[in-house]
Formats: C-alpha cells, sequence, structure tokens
C-alpha cells in the first residue's frame, strides 16, 4: 500500500508497485486506443444514472404500493405525513396556498400559527428554505394542470435519491478508478435500502434533503484531494465544496454536529501530515463559509454562532498558526507536541463555545448536550428532554441484525476488511510521517523526496471518514443513514481498487499486471452476478406487495377539525399529532416537534402536564396559559404498552414530577405517591372537578377532544356547585 522511494519502484519479474499518493488506473483500456477511454468514462456515466433512476424508481414504486398513494383522498395523503414530516410538508402547502410568494414569505417571517401567543420567524427557526424553493419552483412552471403538488414534493425528494446514488457511484469511481466499483457501490446501496435510507415513509425529513448534498460534499472533497490538479482544477473543486457543503447546512439543523464530525476528520489528517496546510486550511474555510452563508440565510441563527464546529476551526487553525515547529524534530518529541496541541486546540474549543454561548444567551441546543452526557451516563437520568431522546429506539445503540443484514448482501465482509487492511497502512505511514524527514507534507508534495511512506490523502480521507462517522452509527443507530451509504462506496474501493488486491497478491508471490487486472474485474462482475442471483427475485416480490393506508379515527378527527371548529381555534396534544392537524387543518398549535427551542421544549414539558397525575385546575391554567382552545387525548399514550415500563411517556412525567411510576417495578427511594389522578385517565368519567372546566366535544376509539371553558368558574371547587355550572 506504500510507494518506498529510494528502492526500486517495480517489483522484479514484471510485477507492479503500489503508490497510494498516486491515482489508481483508470478502467479504459490500453493508451494505445484513446476512443476506449471515451467508451468507459460514458459506459460508467450511463450505469451511474441507471443505476440512481432505478433506486428512485424503487422508493416512489414502494411508497406507492405500501400505502396505495395514488387512490387517498388528499387528507389521507397529507395524514401519510407522520410526525415532523407533517409539520414541514405543511409550509410547502402554506406557500402555495398564499396569495402571492411576497405575502407568503412574510406569513412565515411572521408566523402566528406554529405556536399559540407566539409570532416566529420560521425561517430563522427551522430549515425550511427547501419548501420555500419548491413552492416558488412549482409556482412558476407551467405543471400544475397534471402535476400535484403532494407529487411535485416527493418527486424531487426522490429525485435527490438519485443523486445520492450517483454521489457515491462517483466517489467509489475516483478512489478506485474502475467504474466497476461504482456499480457495486449502486448495487449495494439499492439492495441495503433498509439500512440506507427511510426515505419511502419518512419524505420530508430533513436528512433526506442534506444527506445527497453531504455525499456530493464527500465527492468533491475526493477529487479536491487527487494529486496533481491544475489550478483552475482546484478551484472548481473548491466552489463545488462549498456550494454543497452550504445546501448540506441548509437543509438540516443538525448539521454543525455532522461537520464536527468532519473536522476532527481533517484534524486527524492534519496531525498525521497527510494532508498539506493549503488543504487543511481550504477545507476548514470552506465549512465555515457555508455556515456563515447559511447564519445570514437563517436571519442571524444564534445556534450557529454558537455551535462547537466554528470554536473548534477557530481554535484550531489559531493554535496551529501559533505552533508554526509543531512538526519538527525527532518522533517522541513531535508526539509530545502533537498531544500538547491537541490539548490546547480542546481547551481553546471549550472555552470559545461557552464565551459564545454566554454572549449570544444560547440555549437552544441544551437537549442535545443533556442527551449526551446522559448516554454517557454523566447527566441526570430524570431529565424529561434527555429521557424523550434516551427512550427512543433510533437514539439507542446500532442492533446486531443491522450487521446481519449487512453481511447477507456481501456489503460487510469486504469492508471490515478494506477498513482493517487501510487502517494498519495508515498507522504505519502515520508513524513514519513522525520521522524528521526536513518539512511538512506540503514541502514534500512534490515528487515525495526524501519521505519514507507516501498515503494517497483522498484514501486517508475516506478511510477516517468511514471510521468517525462509523462510530456515530454504532453510538446512534439514527446516525447509521450517514455512515451505510459511504460504507458501500468504501466496500466497493476494497474490491475494485489496485492497492489492496497488489497487496495480497504480493503476498502470496503471484503478481502480475494481467493476474491484478483480471481479479480487479473478475471478482466485482461475479459478486454483482451473484447479488442479482440471491436478490432480485426478492426485489421483485418487495415490488409487488401491496398494501393500504388505513388509519380511518385520524380521518375522521381530522374531519371533524376542519369542519366543527373555528379556523384559529388553538390545540394542545402531543407533538406528533399536532404536527398532522396543522398540515390537515391548518389549525394553531401550542407545541409541535421541531424541537430546537427552549421555551418551545418547555412548553412541550407543561403540555404534557394532561398525561401526567396533576388536578383538574393545574392542566386547565397550563392549557390556559398557552391559549389552548382544544385539547386532544391520545388512548395510544395515556395508556401506552409500546416502550418499557420507564420510557412510557407517562413514566417520564411522573419522574419529572418526583411521583412514582405505574406497575409493578421498583421507584427510586425519594419519589412520592401522586396526591391526584392521572389527568388523561380521570377526565373521562366525567367527574364534576373536570366538566367544570373541560367538555368533551369529540372521541372515538383513538382520540377524545375536550373544549377548555374560558373561564376558571369559582363554583367548581365543590361538586354540587361545579354541576350547576354545567
Amino acid at each position: 500500500m506504500w510507494d518506498k522511494k529510494r528502492s526500486n519502484a517495480t517489483h522484479q519479474g514484471g510485477k507492479v508497485g503500489i503508490s497510494l499518493l498516486r491515482g489508481s488506473g483508470t478502467c479504459s483500456g490500453s493508451p494505445q486506443w484513446p476512443w476506449l477511454q471515451y467508451v468507459s468514462v460514458a459506459t460508467g456515466l450511463l450505469l451511474a444514472v441507471v443505476l440512481a433512476l432505478s433506486h428512485a424508481w424503487c422508493v416512489n414504486a414502494i411508497h406507492e404500493n405500501l400505502l396505495w398513494f395514488s387512490q387517498l383522498t388528499e387528507v389521507e395523503r397529507e395524514i401519510s405525513f407522520r410526525t415532523e414530516c407533517g409539520l414541514y410538508y405543511s409550509y410547502f402547502k402554506q406557500m402555495l396556498q398564499a396569495p402571492s410568494i411576497q405575502e407568503g414569505l412574510s406569513d412565515l417571517i411572521h408566523d402566528n400559527l406554529t405556536e399559540s401567543k407566539r409570532t416566529i420567524n420560521l425561517l430563522q427557526r427551522m430549515n425550511i428554505y427547501q419548501e420555500v424553493f419548491l413552492s416558488v419552483l412549482y409556482r412558476s412552471l407551467p405543471i400544475q394542470s397534471y402535476l400535484e403538488p403532494v407529487y411535485f414534493y416527493i418527486y424531487t425528494v426522490f429525485s435527490l435519491q438519485a443523486v445520492y446514488v450517483i454521489a457515491l457511484y462517483l466517489t467509489a469511481w475516483l478512489l478506485s478508478g474502475s467504474w466497476l466499483a461504482g456499480t457495486l457501490t449502486g448495487v449495494w446501496y439499492i439492495l441495503n435500502r433498509v439500512d440506507t435510507t427511510r426515505v419511502e415513509f419518512t419524505i420530508s425529513l430533513r436528512e433526506n434533503w442534506s444527506l445527497p448534498f453531504l455525499a456530493l460534499q464527500v465527492t468533491t472533497i475526493t477529487c479536491f484531494l487527487r494529486p496533481q490538479l491544475s489550478a483552475l482544477q482546484q478551484k472548481v473543486m473548491v466552489w463545488l465544496m462549498y456550494v454543497t457543503t452550504f445546501c448540506f447546512c441548509l437543509t438540516w439543523q443538525f448539521n454543525q454536529f455532522i461537520l464536527l464530525v468532519q473536522a476532527l476528520v481533517i484534524y486527524t489528517l492534519d496531525c498525521a501530515d497527510f494532508l498539506t496546510t493549503t488543504q487543511v486550511t481550504t477545507l476548514y474555510l470552506v465549512q465555515v463559509s457555508a455556515l456563515l452563508s447559511v447564519w445570514l440565510l437563517q436571519f442571524c441563527n444564534s445556534m450557529i454562532l454558537g455551535s462547537l464546529v466554528l470554536s473548534f476551526i477557530v481554535a484550531a487553525l489559531f493554535v496551529r498558526h501559533c505552533q508554526s515547529g509543531l512538526k519538527t524534530g525527532s518522533p517522541l518529541l513531535r508526539l509530545g507536541k502533537l498531544l500538547l496541541h491537541s490539548a490546547m486546540v480542546l481547551l481553546l474549543t471549550c472555552t470559545i463555545n461557552y464565551l459564545a454561548k454566554r454572549v449570544l444567551q444560547l440555549r437552544s441546543d441544551e437537549h442535545i448536550f443533556k442527551f449526551i452526557q446522559s448516554k454517557l451516563g454523566l447527566g441526570s437520568t430524570r431529565d424529561f428532554d434527555a429521557s424523550l431522546y434516551l427512550c427512543e429506539e433510533a437514539f439507542g445503540l446500532l442492533p446486531l441484525d443491522t450487521l446481519e443484514r449487512l453481511a447477507g448482501t456481501l456489503l460487510l465482509y469486504p469492508y471490515v476488511l478494506t477498513l482493517l487492511l487501510l487502517s494498519g497502512m495508515l498507522a504505519v505511514a502515520a508513524l513514519q510521517n513522525l520521522r524528521p524527514k526536513g518539512g511538512s507534507a506540503e514541502e514534500r508534495k512534490g515528487g515525495g523526496e526524501g519521505r519514507a511512506v507516501a498515503f494517497r490523502p483522498d484514501v486517508a480521507y475516506n478511510l477516517l471518514h468511514a471510521l468517525f462517522y462509523g462510530l456515530l452509527a454504532f453510538s446512534t443507530m439514527r446516525m447509521k443513514y450517514i455512515w451505510t451509504g459511504h460504507m458501500c462506496a468504501v466496500a466497493a474501493y476494497g474490491v475494485c481498487g489496485a492497492e489492496l488486491w497488489t497487496l495480497l497478491l504480493n503476498t502470496l508471490r503471484c503478481n502480475s499486471k494481467v493476474l491484478l487486472r483480471l481479479v480487479r474485474y473478475a471478482v466485482p462482475v461475479a459478486m454483482i452476478a451473484c447479488l442479482y442471483y440471491k436478490f432480485w427475485p426478492k426485489l421483485m416480490v418487495e415490488l409487488s406487495e401491496l398494501r393500504e393506508f388505513y388509519d380511518p379515527d385520524t380521518v375522521e378527527l381530522m374531519t371533524w377539525i376542519s369542519t366543527k371548529t373555528p379556523k384559529w381555534a388553538v390545540f394542545a396534544g402531543s407533538m406528533q399529532l399536532l404536527a398532522g392537524i396543522k398540515l390537515c387543518t391548518g389549525r394553531v398549535l401550542t407545541n409541535h416537534p421541531h424541537y430546537e427551542d427552549k421555551d418551545l421544549r418547555e412548553r412541550t414539558k407543561q403540555v404534557y402536564q394532561v398525561y401526567a397525575r396533576r388536578s383538574p385546575e393545574e392542566v386547565y391554567d397550563i392549557l390556559r396559559a398557552t391559549g389552548a382552545d382544544y385539547v386532544v387525548l391520545e388512548n395510544s399514550i395515556c395508556y401506552e404498552r409500546r416502550h418499557r415500563r420507564g420510557c412510557r411517556l407517562r413514566d417520564l412525567l411522573d419522574l419529572a414530577n418526583g411521583h412514582v411510576m405505574d406497575g409493578p417495578g421498583e421507584n427510586d427511594p425519594d419519589l412520592v405517591p401522586a396526591s391526584h389522578p392521572r389527568f388523561c385517565e380521570a377526565i373521562k368519567t366525567e367527574d364534576a372537578a373536570y366538566s367544570a372546566l373541560f367538555t368533551r366535544t369529540f372521541q372515538n376509539k383513538t382520540f377524545h377532544v375536550y373544549r377548555v371553558k374560558q373561564k376558571r368558574k369559582k363554583s367548581s371547587k365543590t361538586s354540587s356547585e361545579a354541576s350547576g355550572t354545567q
């Protein structure tokens, strides 16, 4: 995997040498036949488009078959946008219903429907520029007569999945020099759809918009780090990196945490001397520029300025500038300098971030750090916000059955082998780079004079990208979708790249150009044939499986709200249900699933007291304080069985209120029995204390809706007087 510069570059007997500093050969035929190169490139690009469109068609067909979407009524289609997906899609719908684009934007900037008794700037608070852009595009194009808005929306998201596949395809092609690697990547991505995407049933989720741009950014970084680019090519790559990073950041509120991991990858490569000073600075500044551009578009959102990634980049660049002799001296001295350097960067990062949050009075992302602390066992286990995350399966550890599925498609084994071999080579190269060789990587960028080991920086970046995001995926299952797609590209590089096969053949002492080319092309073709034989029938069965959307209780609720309640009525309830109420009915909400606001989180906790053991008077005061006219109670929450004891919503509220939990099991000794019954159960008895304050206006098997009376009557203090008020 490395090139010994002061020894022969080739082996005796026609065996080829290896250099990760140079790019791999292309799958384009002999140089004597240049037209074959054009044919090969055209074939590779055509296959990329075919695989991308195939994947987009597959997810669209599965989405249609799961719901019979084309036959649903409008309200049923909107209900299918579950939880926060419905909230985001509602803004696309709102922009289309506005009299003009200008009025639609004004309503988003001065919104008083999403949070009752508050006017908020949605473009500042949420990442919904994609909905704005799509609504403007739909209104501008002459397609309204034959393409419904909902189809325009979902087709756009599915098209981004095609872009995602193309980006992974190109990354594998750039790394290996063979479009067979891209083909294998696309096939793996499609076959592992359960673990690579969930777009078919969470269409509006922010990650489905942003991850294709992250994959494109990785492709541009891979190309940028390739050696021997011209000055013009480097400038083009820098601009492409900026554009893709900007689009990624603009479309997902968690961008800062993903970029932080990426910044740590860049920092590690810098410390190990795999990147030049110019490359490191450029990559950092691209991240900073993209984040600041989004900060401006989001009306100076303080959450971006107070992000850890910005603090880290400022600290890393400042300390690096101050320590000019970091990469000089003996290996032991350099190692000591690196440890001191890292400690200084960490300390300065924490200091800058602390001061930034104090100055900006930033508390929007507190819940994320509470979640991380609780996950590591460092924070309170009773914190309501952190427990909401910890009790969800998506935020738990990666299940082992994920690895079983990945192994079943022949993806896991080459990925692990590639990762182990490359990690070993990277470690050896890093140790060699510690030796005093008269300068940094930038000074040795040329022919590699005096350098014992040269490791291709694009390979090094993708290796650490796979390692770091793999660790993130194992710690939090929801993050696996960032890892598994790139995992396909890295595994395909291992199967189709010349370097690893040359290493293996050299070890077996049977390396030759003919044999190398044979195995590079025969093995991936054989794997693709095997995957086709094994999974094509299963894929056809899956695509032919027909189901149907069926949720009559929710349809009945939304229809009742739309027809029987005032347009400006305010509804309280669970975050997930209220997002659907806003989309289907346009009513005002007390709270919603976009959790990145301290005041909203506190309000949500208060509204959820309807599922706690609280007196009717306390719940009434809470709901009136939020301006609620109606409260929707869900049996699935009040009598929840999906989660284990201690993770049910009513248990989280009991713990936060200091009350013992329902059911058999242990309770902490400081918890006390509640003095009131559970509100969501007791209100159904229509006891006078409850009926004096709430009137039931709708019910079915799933939902109970109560109108919150406008004025709390003094006569509710006694049962007889309360009965009189009815």
